[in-house]
């Protein structure tokens, strides 16, 4: 299989890129663990932090990748140049012009993937050259796009093109695993069931609330980002849970990036990790996730796909 062999995983399994989850430690915990574990270097993050964060990464020895977003990289260039200075094994760049820096950093030697939403997305990521393609599907938590689910844009994707081809966005476990590798994938790109690791920047309120919350307590929309003027552009909204702050300004969200007290309001509900007011992205597989386990034993249970995709194979016969 092409993702287990170009890195040497003992599970088919990227930790997606999370901002504010997946830290260094995190990101070395996953890979040690036999996948690959990925930083999620926010637009908000220094180029130091990422150099600070990566040097933790690294330091088992495991290859690790990093996740940028285009358009943050085009504000700040300094995060590409942090990460060029680290040579990770892999970097996702996501949402917004990101053909202009494959080139980069396939020449550095990094294998570049990018997230696709529809198959004109992935024909983009084609087009641009990318090394790997990650379907993902609207049920996944945190930024993209809302348009497809992952099983029918995984099987269009894999038609359009022989690029290796990712699955993410409602992978809670080793059955989910077991499905889009049978299906063609070459992995499973999975956020989610990492959220309340012991390894992850998870705050424990936030953690608590992931927890507590089920498949259909998720929401998707663009009123966090409205309230946070990070940049992110419309056309990628986001999967979080679902509280009153998101309910309270849903179908408000042009009015909301003006509103100064709004954004405060939000602002310190970050800073008090309020789960009534900031945003807690998770996909549809949250309500699969209990406990505080180590990437470890997520890893393990992963590991699992292996009986699943054996007896889904198997002809019945003795």
């Amino acid at each position: 299989m092409w993702l287990t062999e170009k890195f040497g995983l003992a599970v088919p399994v990227v930790g997606a890129p999370m901002a504010g989850v997946s830290g260094g430690r995190l990101t070395a915990a996953v890979s040690a663990a036999g996948g690959l574990g990925m930083l999620g270097a926010g637009s908000a993050v220094s180029a130091e932090w990422i150099r600070t964060e990566g040097a933790i990464a690294a330091a088992s020895g495991k290859p690790y990748g990093i996740g940028l977003m285009a358009w943050s990289v085009a504000d700040h260039p300094e995060h590409l140049e942090a990460v060029l200075e680290l040579r990770p094994a892999l970097v996702s760049l996501s949402f917004g012009d990101y053909g202009r820096y494959v080139g980069t950093l396939q020449d550095a030697g990094i294998v570049v993937a990018t997230q696709a939403g529809t198959v004109a997305d992935a024909r983009e990521a084609v087009d641009a050259g990318v090394d790997v393609i990650v379907a993902r599907g609207a049920e996944a938590g945190g930024h993209g796009r809302n348009a497809v689910a992952t099983l029918p844009l995984l099987q269009a994707i894999l038609d359009l093109t022989d690029v290796p081809v990712l699955a993410g966005g409602g992978i809670s476990g080793p059955r989910g695993l077991a499905a889009v590798l049978a299906a063609g994938a070459v992995g499973g790109w999975i956020g989610t069931a990492f959220l309340t690791c012991e390894e992850a920047l998870t705050k424990e309120p936030v953690r608590q609330a992931i927890i507590a919350a089920g498949e259909t307590d998720t929401v998707y929309g663009t009123v966090f980002d409205a309230a946070s003027r990070a940049g992110w552009p419309d056309e990628f909204g986001g999967r979080s849970l679902r509280n009153p702050f998101f309910e309270s300004w849903e179908g408000h969200e042009e009015e909301l990036k003006e509103k100064d007290s709004a954004h405060e309001h939000w602002v310190e509900g970050v800073k008090a990790a309020d789960p009534a007011r900031m945003a807690i992205y998770a996909g549809q597989g949250v309500g699969a996730l209990s406990g505080r386990p180590t990437a470890a034993e997520v890893l393990g249970s992963f590991a699992a796909y292996r009986g699943y995709l054996r007896a889904a194979l198997s002809d019945g016969s003795k």
